[in-house]
C-alpha cells in the first residue's frame, strides 16, 4: 500500500513538472501559475521524502 502511495505522489510530481513547463512556455510574464506549480511540486517532494523515510523506518521498504 505504501509503495502505491509513493508512486502516486511521484506521478503527481511529474504532472506538476509538466504543467509548470507548459506554463513557462505559454503564459505571460505576469502569470502566477508557474509559481503555484512550483509550490505544489515542492510540497509533493516533501511528502515523498516523508513517505520514504517512514517506509524505511517502519521496515516497509528496502527489505
Amino acid at each position: 500500500m505504501l509503495e502505491v502511495l509513493i508512486a502516486i505522489v511521484f506521478l503527481a510530481m511529474l504532472g506538476s513538472l509538466m504543467a509548470g513547463a507548459g506554463f513557462l512556455l505559454h503564459d505571460s510574464s505576469q502569470s502566477r501559475r508557474l509559481l503555484t506549480s512550483l509550490k505544489v511540486r515542492v510540497g509533493l517532494a516533501a511528502l515523498l521524502v516523508a513517505l520514504l523515510l517512514y517506509g524505511f523506518y517502519a521496515g516497509n521498504l528496502g527489505g
